[in-house]
């Protein structure tokens, strides 16, 4: 589970009238696969339940706590991997290639494997569970035991570390389940459970209430610093239901047993539960987990624009005649957001008929759309309401959606890449090459050193001209791989061997 140095916990309450399902066409095997959702107005007024004798009596959770231990699951992950790669550190099957310079030592030590342990919830009978993606992060083998101790190896469908989410699989029909609840229906206030496997203590239940919603606690930032493009969205649920480590992955349920969160992460001091914890709403996992399955990552859109939040001391400091909202610091000249018209020095307060008061509400909304997408963003400009149409692009600035082929490379690199100028191969006597523009959990961070900035010139050899090279050389390659490039402001070239079975 993960920590973070304040103190703070939520919990949920929702009861649905109908089942859905939304139909995901997984373009990697041609099947179409079904995610469960819950379609209804989650119920209030749950302090008190009736007996079979029809007399008042405290709310019991044991029915929701049924359904929802079948669900969840435990996971074992086990890591194992050289995590001090240096330039002259080349793998076995390159060394005959580069003569004695980059001989390694022999006889170092031998590195020790990992083991983390941590929850998941089966959202479908076809076998996908909804994690964590720092419980599955570099991990070399995961095992997920059900309810009734029938063990399995699972394989990794995909991560998603900006809301900290990832989908694995395991072989195997007709389990139990959970439904997707519509997480903007959940009210502060309502009653929730976490179910997970806290300290290794299998199905473990506990209750509490929602005591906030669209949290953000910088945490996924934090625990991702080489990402430095700051990607992360936060809009969690907080709860102060029980959570503790191993609780990560687990799900936060209503008292209909659908699912309204994936329980993420703890606020404490200590490390262990001091009474607040947050969870990613259902919405955004639902989001992640379809992307995952129909195109191999995150099709994520983005208004393109630099954000803080409005505060009394801030509208104070800007003369702005507001206390809440999200102020418009700055923005890409090709956003969607400034191609509609919206300016540095707005206020974003509201979009698509919902009310902004915050970054993490604007974020987590955000985040739930894909590139291609239309918005209706309102924003104040010196007093006046303003409304804006806008149409969100990715982060490269068009709408096009990321071939799967291409994400789940780079994915397994843990690398996003952009093309050079012209002006930079030029100056570096470079004829061609693309730039590790962020490097993410992945091959590359596992097994090397690798910086940000590396400009990759060859692969095995092979010239590379643009990102599309990389996934060619690379889509049907098993076993050792050997990258080649250069960092502007040093000299000389560098290697970088890893291994892609």
């Amino acid at each position: 589970m993960k920590k973070f140095s304040a103190l703070i916990m939520a919990a949920v309450l929702g009861s649905a009238l109908t089942i859905g399902s939304i139909q995901v066409f997984d373009l990697g095997n041609g099947k179409t696969i079904t995610v469960e959702h819950v379609d209804g107005t989650p119920a209030v007024k749950t302090a008190y339940s009736t007996n079979e004798a029809g007399e008042l009596v405290a709310l019991d959770f044991s029915a929701a706590a049924e359904k929802t231990m079948d669900a969840v699951v435990n996971i074992r992950s086990t890591s194992t991997g050289n995590y001090s790669s240096r330039r002259q550190q080349i793998p076995d099957e390159f060394r005959d290639f580069f003569g004695p310079f980059f001989r390694q030592q022999e006889g170092g030590a031998q590195p020790q494997p990992r083991v983390g342990t941590g929850s998941g919830v089966i959202i479908n009978n076809k076998g996908y569970i909804v994690t964590n993606n720092h419980v599955v992060a570099d991990a070399d083998d995961l095992e997920v035991t059900l309810h009734d101790n029938r063990s399995y190896k699972a394989k990794v469908i995909g991560t998603d570390p900006t809301t900290d989410i990832a989908l694995i699989k395991i072989e195997e029909a007709d389990l139990p389940f959970l439904s997707l609840a519509n997480s903007d229906e959940v009210k502060v206030g309502q009653w929730v459970m976490a179910v997970g496997n806290p300290y290794n203590l299998n199905s473990t239940v506990t209750a509490g209430i929602v005591s906030a919603k669209g949290r953000s606690i910088g945490i996924l930032a934090e625990n991702n610093i080489q990402d430095s493009l700051n990607t992360a969205i936060e809009s969690f649920i907080q709860t102060d239901a029980a959570v503790n480590p191993g609780n990560s992955g687990g799900a936060l349920v209503n008292l209909s047993g659908d699912l309204v969160g994936i329980n993420t992460a703890i606020a404490s001091p200590t490390g262990s539960y001091s009474g607040y914890s947050f969870a990613v709403p259902a919405n955004i996992v639902s989001k992640v987990v379809e992307d995952l399955i129909a195109y191999g990552t995150v099709q994520r859109g983005w208004l393109g624009v630099q954000i803080q939040n409005v505060t009394g001391e801030f509208a104070k400091e800007k003369n702005i005649d507001l206390y809440s909202g999200v102020y418009v610091a700055g923005m890409d000249p090709m956003s969607g957001a400034k191609d509609a018209g919206v300016q540095a020095g707005d206020v974003i307060t509201g979009v698509d008929s919902r009310e902004i008061d915050n970054t993490a509400q604007l974020i987590g909304y955000i985040g739930s759309k894909r590139p291609g997408d239309k918005v209706e963003l309102k924003v104040n400009r010196d007093g006046k309401e303003l409304t804006y149409k806008v149409e969100l692009k990715n982060r490269q600035g068009s709408t096009e959606v990321v071939k799967k082929e291409t994400a789940e490379i780079l994915s397994v690199l843990g690398a996003e890449l952009e093309d050079v100028d012209n002006s930079t191969l030029s100056k570096l006597d470079l004829k061609s090459g693309v730039r590790v523009k962020a490097l993410k959990p992945g091959k590359i961070r596992k097994y090397t050193d690798m910086r940000e900035g590396f400009i990759i010139t060859k692969i095995d050899g092979k010239t590379v001209k643009s990102k599309e090279d990389v996934v060619k050389i690379l889509e049907n390659k098993d076993g050792g791989v050997l990258i080649e490039g250069v960092y502007e402001g040093l000299s000389g070239s560098y290697y970088y061997g890893l291994g892609l079975s």
